[in-house]
Protein backbone atom coordinates (compact mmCIF):
# COMPACT_ATOMS: atom_id res chain seq x y z
CA UNK A 1 0.00 0.00 0.00
CA UNK A 2 1.37 3.39 -0.99
CA UNK A 3 0.10 6.64 0.51
CA UNK A 4 1.13 10.07 -0.75
CA UNK A 5 0.01 13.63 0.06
CA UNK A 6 0.08 16.58 -2.33
CA UNK A 7 -1.47 19.92 -1.31
CA UNK A 8 -4.48 18.43 0.44
CA UNK A 9 -4.88 15.50 -1.96
CA UNK A 10 -4.18 12.05 -0.56
CA UNK A 11 -3.49 9.28 -3.06
CA UNK A 12 -3.89 5.70 -1.87
CA UNK A 13 -2.34 3.21 -4.28
CA UNK A 14 -2.91 -0.54 -4.24
CA UNK A 15 0.56 -1.94 -4.73
CA UNK A 16 0.54 -5.49 -6.10
CA UNK A 17 1.16 -4.68 -9.77
CA UNK A 18 2.34 -8.21 -10.56
CA UNK A 19 -1.17 -9.46 -9.68
CA UNK A 20 -3.13 -6.50 -11.08
CA UNK A 21 -3.52 -5.38 -7.46
CA UNK A 22 -5.68 -8.37 -6.57
CA UNK A 23 -6.78 -8.24 -2.94
CA UNK A 24 -5.46 -10.40 -0.12
CA UNK A 25 -5.68 -9.91 3.64
CA UNK A 26 -2.23 -8.32 3.52
CA UNK A 27 -3.56 -5.52 1.30
CA UNK A 28 -7.21 -5.29 2.43
CA UNK A 29 -6.44 -4.53 6.07
CA UNK A 30 -3.96 -1.70 5.29
CA UNK A 31 -6.39 -0.33 2.68
CA UNK A 32 -9.18 -0.03 5.25
CA UNK A 33 -6.76 1.60 7.68
CA UNK A 34 -5.54 4.04 5.03
CA UNK A 35 -9.11 5.06 4.22
CA UNK A 36 -9.87 5.55 7.92
CA UNK A 37 -6.76 7.73 8.30
CA UNK A 38 -7.77 9.82 5.27
CA UNK A 39 -11.30 10.24 6.61
CA UNK A 40 -10.17 11.67 9.96
CA UNK A 41 -7.16 13.69 8.78
CA UNK A 42 -8.27 17.33 8.57
CA UNK A 43 -5.40 18.18 6.23
CA UNK A 44 -6.90 15.95 3.53
CA UNK A 45 -9.47 17.60 1.28
CA UNK A 46 -9.79 14.93 -1.43
CA UNK A 47 -8.86 11.26 -1.71
CA UNK A 48 -7.74 9.40 -4.85
CA UNK A 49 -7.68 5.60 -4.93
CA UNK A 50 -5.79 3.91 -7.75
CA UNK A 51 -3.64 0.89 -8.57
CA UNK A 52 0.04 0.51 -9.28
CA UNK A 53 1.16 -0.68 -12.69
CA UNK A 54 -1.30 -1.45 -15.47
CA UNK A 55 -4.43 -2.23 -13.45
CA UNK A 56 -6.77 -0.77 -10.85
CA UNK A 57 -7.85 -3.92 -8.99
CA UNK A 58 -8.61 -7.41 -10.26
CA UNK A 59 -10.75 -8.31 -7.24
CA UNK A 60 -9.93 -10.89 -4.60
CA UNK A 61 -6.85 -13.02 -5.15
CA UNK A 62 -8.30 -16.50 -4.90
CA UNK A 63 -4.89 -18.11 -5.34
CA UNK A 64 -3.75 -16.43 -2.12
CA UNK A 65 -6.86 -17.35 -0.15
CA UNK A 66 -8.67 -14.02 -0.34
CA UNK A 67 -10.21 -12.96 2.97
CA UNK A 68 -10.38 -16.47 4.43
CA UNK A 69 -6.70 -17.42 4.64
CA UNK A 70 -6.45 -16.80 8.40
CA UNK A 71 -9.72 -18.51 9.31
CA UNK A 72 -9.08 -21.24 11.86
CA UNK A 73 -11.04 -24.14 13.32
CA UNK A 74 -14.30 -23.38 15.12
CA UNK A 75 -13.75 -22.09 18.66
CA UNK A 76 -15.65 -20.45 21.51
CA UNK A 77 -14.16 -17.02 20.95
CA UNK A 78 -14.54 -16.64 17.18
CA UNK A 79 -17.29 -19.08 16.34
CA UNK A 80 -17.48 -21.29 13.27
CA UNK A 81 -15.32 -20.89 10.19
CA UNK A 82 -18.30 -19.30 8.45
CA UNK A 83 -18.68 -16.68 11.18
CA UNK A 84 -14.96 -15.97 11.17
CA UNK A 85 -14.95 -15.55 7.41
CA UNK A 86 -17.90 -13.18 7.57
CA UNK A 87 -16.32 -11.05 10.31
CA UNK A 88 -13.02 -10.75 8.46
CA UNK A 89 -14.60 -9.88 5.13
CA UNK A 90 -16.97 -7.37 6.71
CA UNK A 91 -14.01 -5.66 8.38
CA UNK A 92 -12.16 -5.41 5.09
CA UNK A 93 -15.28 -4.01 3.43
CA UNK A 94 -15.10 -0.96 5.70
CA UNK A 95 -13.00 0.46 2.87
CA UNK A 96 -16.15 0.83 0.76
CA UNK A 97 -18.15 2.43 3.57
CA UNK A 98 -15.39 4.91 4.36
CA UNK A 99 -14.89 5.97 0.75
CA UNK A 100 -18.64 6.48 0.37
CA UNK A 101 -19.33 8.18 3.70
CA UNK A 102 -16.20 10.17 4.55
CA UNK A 103 -17.03 13.91 4.52
CA UNK A 104 -14.75 14.72 1.61
CA UNK A 105 -14.76 13.91 -2.13
CA UNK A 106 -13.26 10.62 -3.27
CA UNK A 107 -12.07 9.72 -6.76
CA UNK A 108 -11.32 6.29 -8.20
CA UNK A 109 -8.58 6.68 -10.82
CA UNK A 110 -9.19 3.55 -12.90
CA UNK A 111 -5.91 3.06 -14.73
CA UNK A 112 -6.63 -0.38 -16.18
CA UNK A 113 -8.78 -3.46 -15.57
CA UNK A 114 -11.17 -3.44 -12.63
CA UNK A 115 -13.12 -6.52 -11.56
CA UNK A 116 -14.75 -8.20 -8.59
CA UNK A 117 -14.22 -6.38 -5.31
CA UNK A 118 -12.42 -3.69 -7.30
CA UNK A 119 -15.70 -2.52 -8.80
CA UNK A 120 -17.03 -2.14 -5.27
CA UNK A 121 -14.09 0.09 -4.35
CA UNK A 122 -14.54 2.12 -7.53
CA UNK A 123 -18.29 2.36 -7.01
CA UNK A 124 -17.79 3.57 -3.45
CA UNK A 125 -16.02 6.67 -4.69
CA UNK A 126 -17.88 9.84 -5.61
CA UNK A 127 -16.20 10.08 -9.01
CA UNK A 128 -14.57 7.57 -11.35
CA UNK A 129 -11.96 8.84 -13.83
CA UNK A 130 -10.82 6.13 -16.24
CA UNK A 131 -8.09 5.75 -18.81
CA UNK A 132 -8.73 4.27 -22.24
CA UNK A 133 -6.98 1.04 -21.19
CA UNK A 134 -9.51 0.53 -18.40
CA UNK A 135 -12.10 -2.21 -18.55
CA UNK A 136 -14.97 -3.24 -16.30
CA UNK A 137 -15.98 -6.75 -15.25
CA UNK A 138 -18.19 -7.81 -12.35
CA UNK A 139 -16.67 -11.33 -12.44
CA UNK A 140 -18.66 -12.68 -9.48
CA UNK A 141 -20.63 -15.07 -11.66
CA UNK A 142 -17.36 -16.72 -12.71
CA UNK A 143 -16.73 -17.93 -9.16
CA UNK A 144 -20.35 -18.45 -8.17
CA UNK A 145 -20.32 -15.48 -5.81
CA UNK A 146 -22.97 -12.88 -4.99
CA UNK A 147 -20.76 -9.76 -4.86
CA UNK A 148 -18.96 -7.86 -2.12
CA UNK A 149 -17.42 -4.52 -1.13
CA UNK A 150 -20.81 -2.89 -1.65
CA UNK A 151 -20.70 -3.59 -5.36
CA UNK A 152 -24.36 -4.61 -5.83
CA UNK A 153 -25.55 -1.66 -3.73
CA UNK A 154 -23.36 1.01 -5.31
CA UNK A 155 -23.95 0.06 -8.91
CA UNK A 156 -27.69 -0.23 -8.47
CA UNK A 157 -27.61 3.34 -7.12
CA UNK A 158 -25.25 4.64 -9.83
CA UNK A 159 -26.74 3.16 -12.99
CA UNK A 160 -30.13 1.83 -11.89
CA UNK A 161 -31.38 -1.66 -11.21
CA UNK A 162 -31.79 -2.64 -14.87
CA UNK A 163 -28.20 -1.95 -15.89
CA UNK A 164 -26.86 -3.30 -12.59
CA UNK A 165 -28.63 -6.61 -13.13
CA UNK A 166 -27.26 -6.78 -16.66
CA UNK A 167 -23.73 -6.18 -15.36
CA UNK A 168 -23.90 -8.77 -12.60
CA UNK A 169 -26.05 -11.51 -14.13
CA UNK A 170 -24.55 -11.53 -17.62
CA UNK A 171 -21.02 -10.78 -16.41
CA UNK A 172 -19.81 -9.33 -19.69
CA UNK A 173 -16.48 -7.52 -19.84
CA UNK A 174 -16.81 -3.91 -20.98
CA UNK A 175 -14.19 -1.74 -22.62
CA UNK A 176 -13.51 1.72 -21.21
CA UNK A 177 -15.66 3.27 -23.92
CA UNK A 178 -18.56 0.88 -23.29
CA UNK A 179 -18.37 1.45 -19.53
CA UNK A 180 -18.29 5.21 -20.02
CA UNK A 181 -21.31 5.04 -22.34
CA UNK A 182 -23.28 3.18 -19.65
CA UNK A 183 -22.40 5.80 -17.05
CA UNK A 184 -20.01 3.58 -15.08
CA UNK A 185 -17.14 6.02 -15.49
CA UNK A 186 -17.54 9.74 -14.82
CA UNK A 187 -14.79 10.90 -17.16
CA UNK A 188 -12.70 9.10 -19.77
CA UNK A 189 -9.17 10.23 -20.65
CA UNK A 190 -6.24 9.03 -22.70
CA UNK A 191 -3.96 6.96 -20.50
CA UNK A 192 -1.15 9.48 -20.95
CA UNK A 193 -3.10 12.26 -19.24
CA UNK A 194 -5.25 10.29 -16.78
CA UNK A 195 -3.09 10.98 -13.73
CA UNK A 196 -2.69 14.65 -14.63
CA UNK A 197 -6.40 15.21 -15.19
CA UNK A 198 -7.37 13.30 -12.06
CA UNK A 199 -4.95 15.32 -9.93
CA UNK A 200 -6.20 18.54 -11.49
CA UNK A 201 -9.76 17.74 -10.40
CA UNK A 202 -8.61 16.51 -6.98
CA UNK A 203 -6.66 19.70 -6.29
CA UNK A 204 -9.65 21.79 -7.31
CA UNK A 205 -11.77 19.87 -4.81
CA UNK A 206 -9.12 20.02 -2.07
CA UNK A 207 -8.76 23.78 -2.59
CA UNK A 208 -12.51 24.35 -2.68
CA UNK A 209 -15.04 25.00 0.10
CA UNK A 210 -14.46 21.89 2.18
CA UNK A 211 -17.38 22.48 4.53
CA UNK A 212 -19.60 22.98 1.49
CA UNK A 213 -18.46 19.68 0.04
CA UNK A 214 -18.90 17.97 3.43
CA UNK A 215 -22.58 18.89 3.64
CA UNK A 216 -23.15 18.53 -0.10
CA UNK A 217 -21.94 14.93 0.09
CA UNK A 218 -24.15 14.31 3.10
CA UNK A 219 -27.14 15.57 1.12
CA UNK A 220 -26.28 13.38 -1.85
CA UNK A 221 -25.89 10.31 0.37
CA UNK A 222 -29.17 11.07 2.12
CA UNK A 223 -30.92 11.27 -1.24
CA UNK A 224 -30.08 7.63 -1.93
CA UNK A 225 -32.40 6.31 0.78
CA UNK A 226 -34.23 8.99 2.68
CA UNK A 227 -37.84 10.03 2.20
CA UNK A 228 -38.20 13.36 0.38
CA UNK A 229 -39.39 15.40 3.36
CA UNK A 230 -36.56 14.13 5.57
CA UNK A 231 -34.09 14.98 2.80
CA UNK A 232 -35.54 18.52 2.59
CA UNK A 233 -35.12 18.95 6.34
CA UNK A 234 -31.52 17.80 6.14
CA UNK A 235 -30.84 20.06 3.14
CA UNK A 236 -32.16 23.08 5.04
CA UNK A 237 -30.00 22.27 8.06
CA UNK A 238 -26.91 21.47 6.02
CA UNK A 239 -27.33 24.62 3.91
CA UNK A 240 -27.31 26.69 7.08
CA UNK A 241 -24.33 24.85 8.56
CA UNK A 242 -22.28 24.89 5.37
CA UNK A 243 -22.81 28.55 4.48
CA UNK A 244 -22.12 29.73 8.02
CA UNK A 245 -19.00 27.59 8.28
CA UNK A 246 -17.71 28.74 4.88
CA UNK A 247 -18.38 32.41 5.69
CA UNK A 248 -16.53 32.14 9.00
CA UNK A 249 -13.60 30.35 7.39
CA UNK A 250 -13.29 32.95 4.64
CA UNK A 251 -13.50 35.76 7.20
CA UNK A 252 -10.76 34.18 9.31
CA UNK A 253 -8.55 33.63 6.26
CA UNK A 254 -9.04 37.23 5.12
CA UNK A 255 -8.18 38.53 8.59
CA UNK A 256 -5.04 36.37 8.63
CA UNK A 257 -3.94 37.73 5.23
CA UNK A 258 -4.55 41.34 6.23
CA UNK A 259 -2.72 40.87 9.51
CA UNK A 260 0.34 39.31 7.91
Amino acid sequence: MLVADDDGVRTITLNRPDRLNALTASIMAPLADACADAARDASVGCVIVTGAGRGFCAGGDLKEGGADKAVVAANRGSGSRTEQGFARLRGFMETARLLHEMPKPTIAMVNGPVAGAGIGIAGACDLRFAGTSASFLTAFDRIGAGGDFGSTWFWTKIVGTGVARELFLLGEKLTAEQAYAKGLYTRLFDDAVLAEETMKAARRLADGPRMGYRYMKANLNNAEDWAFEAALDAEALNMTLSTQATAQIWKAERAAREGS
